[in-house]
Formats: C-alpha cells, structure tokens, sequence
C-alpha cells in the first residue's frame, strides 16, 4: 500500500468521528423539544443551555473534519 491510499483511508476512518455529535446533537435538541413540552415558561433558560450544548458538539464534529484533512492533505 502506498502512502496515497493510507491517507485517504486514515482521512476516511477519522470522518467516523461525526457519528458521535451527529448522535448527540439529535438528543439535544430532541430533549429540548420533550423540555418546552412539559414547561414552556422555562423555554428561553433551555433554548440558551441547547444551544451552547449544540455548540460544544459541534466542535467535536468539526475537530474531526480537521483532523481528517490534515491526514488527506497534510
């Protein structure tokens, strides 16, 4: 195996790191729409949590985006 196709397996592999926070952001927000459900007066104190929550996933998404073009081009 040469040197090209590693990388593009190793980039491959490090893209299975979206399968976590794309699994975390839909129990997120599916717990946010159970919350408002149940109290909607505490809507915006949830909504503000949801979102700086969505926030942090979403980095760990975009570490491995990094991660894996710094494995196919780097």
């Amino acid at each position: 195996m040469d040197i090209e196709s590693a990388k593009v397996i190793g980039a491959g592999l490090a893209t299975l790191g979206f399968v976590g926070p794309g699994i975390g952001i839909g129990l997120i927000w599916a717990a946010l729409i159970t919350a408002v459900g149940r109290n909607p007066g505490a809507a915006g104190a949830i909504t503000t949590t949801a979102w700086v929550s969505f926030a942090l996933v979403e980095a760990l998404a975009i570490f491995a985006l990094v991660i894996a073009l710094i494995i196919l081009f780097g």
